[in-house]
């Protein structure tokens, strides 16, 4: 996601770093933000948006005093920051809910936008909270749309309503049978078009009129880029729009649409679809977006992604990992387990998306799904023995291991000094708060741990860096030997 502009802002401030100390003036500023500006450009940005948020940025950071201790180059990227925000935010993830009735919303957008599927997705996102939806089935256009959102409120547990009339007779008689059903909310999955005509127009004028939504969300997909823009224009003008839902998210590189879309037609983007899975649904959030899209990752939405993955592993399971992690006794196994939970369809790639600098550990075009498995196949190439204790593996062992799996012996022993790096960060991490946690990874991304060979760099608790004695290597040795 975002991976086209992170980059032409990385290469962006990359230059900018190069600024002397003093004022940021307009010469010294004019060559990085040039870059920033053909970086939003290439991402296929509104060229007026993009022509805005850098006279924002110009205007903002000239003749800014440089803080002591501080890049210039740093105060801009602070700068930048704030200006993503505001380009994208603020945004009111809340629906409004009635005592009296149900609350209605009204999806619109053109045809293979997704919006039935969205529909469902918000439905089981309303039935999360707590709240009771109901879907009406009013794309009597597109064959095959009602029977799709009947087999999605099957799966979820929602009921569909729909009859063979007219979309605004099937809204209308849906918003009575979901008062009476006692239903919190509705959701109105109107017909699309490929393409904005009058007819569509004014059939969702009358159901507008007739059934009076409280919200009406666009649902427009991310991959259209820039036209994206003039869709939500267009519907905005006819609708006033309350929010726009962007779909295939996951898919855009560029990101484009989501940075233009506010400023453009003023209706904010509530929430964005992320994958194919009905529970992939998510809040937009602006500063995490901006975090992501200048590569400083997205350390909440890990949190959440893992939060949520926990939920499947019991408690036992949990306290039981808790104590060998405080006793440093984490093995390949139970690390080769950690991988079997993320690496589910796209969650690994959406995990590393969100960790700050790792992305850019991914050669371009490879997949970080075929990454994980390579690390598996050399975990299952070792013995019981070995993932027990990696510390016996020696020259021999490592080139059986590396036969087995399809790599090179280089590649496990630079795998086996990663891990060993990794366990004894997380039996320091074992004993933290969840804050406590969080400042660490980020100081980690700060100290660059996450960029390619930096974990290799750090210093963890237990290594002073002094260099051992004679004696004491060989008394390692003799140690090592032992648990042979």
């Amino acid at each position: 996601m975002f991976e086209g502009i992170t980059k032409g802002l990385s290469d962006a401030f990359k230059k900018l770093r190069k600024l002397g100390a003093g004022k940021l003036t307009a010469d010294n500023m004019r060559e990085g933000l040039r870059e920033v500006r053909r970086a939003l450009l290439e991402a296929d940005v509104n060229l007026n948006v993009a022509t805005q948020f850098i006279g924002n940025v110009e205007q903002r950071a000239i003749g800014q005093n440089v803080l002591d201790r501080v890049d210039p180059s740093e105060q801009i990227i602070k700068i930048v920051y704030d200006e993503l925000c505001g380009l994208m935010g603020p945004v009111d993830h809340k629906i409004p809910q009635k005592a009296d009735r149900p609350v209605v919303l009204m999806l619109c957008g053109l045809q293979g936008a997704g919006k039935t599927t969205t529909a469902a997705k918000l439905a089981l996102t309303l039935k999360s909270r707590g709240r009771k939806p109901f879907l009406a089935a009013a794309d009597l256009k597109r064959p095959g749309a009602v029977e799709q959102l009947k087999v999605l409120g099957e799966q979820i547990g929602v009921t569909v309503y729909s009859e063979p009339t007219d979309p605004v007779s099937v809204c209308q008689n849906a918003v009575k049978e979901a008062k009476k059903q006692l239903c919190d909310a509705i959701i109105l999955d109107t017909a699309g078009r490929l393409q904005i005509d009058d007819e569509l127009m004014a059939e969702l004028k009358q159901i507008d009129k007739l059934c009076k939504p409280d919200e009406a969300y666009l649902v427009v997909d991310a991959m259209i880029g820039q036209e994206a823009v003039n869709v939500a224009k267009a519907f905005h003008d006819a609708l006033e729009l309350n929010a726009c839902i962007l779909t295939k998210l996951d898919g855009d590189a560029r990101g484009g649409a989501a940075l233009s879309i506010k400023q453009v037609t003023g209706v904010p983007i509530k929430f964005i679809g992320v994958g194919e899975k009905l529970d992939k649904l998510e809040e937009f959030h602006p500063d995490r977006m901006a975090q992501r899209i200048l590569g400083q990752g997205d350390m909440m939405g890990i949190v959440e992604k893992i939060s949520e993955m926990q939920k499947s592993i019991s408690k036992e399971e949990l306290e039981e990992q808790q104590a060998k992690l405080e006793k440093g006794q984490f093995t390949l196994m139970d690390f080769r387990k950690q991988f079997e939970m993320i690496a589910q369809p796209g969650m690994m790639k959406d995990l590393i998306g969100r960790m700050p600098g790792m992305s850019e550990m991914i050669p371009e075009g490879e997949d970080p799904e075929v990454a994980v498995k390579r690390v598996q196949g050399m975990i299952d190439s070792m013995t019981k023995k070995e993932r027990a204790n990696p510390d016996m593996i020696d020259t021999p062992r490592r080139r059986r291991i590396a036969a087995g799996a399809g790599v090179e012996p280089h590649e496990v022993n630079q795998f086996l000094k990663q891990f060993d790096t990794v366990r004894q960060l997380m039996k320091q991490m074992a004993s933290m708060s969840l804050w406590q946690r969080m400042k660490m990874m980020t100081g980690l991304g700060k100290a660059g741990a996450f960029l390619p060979g930096g974990m290799n760099q750090l210093k963890v608790k237990g290594d002073t860096g002094k260099r051992k004695t004679a004696k004491e290597r060989a008394e390692e040795r003799k140690k090592k030997k032992k648990k042979r």
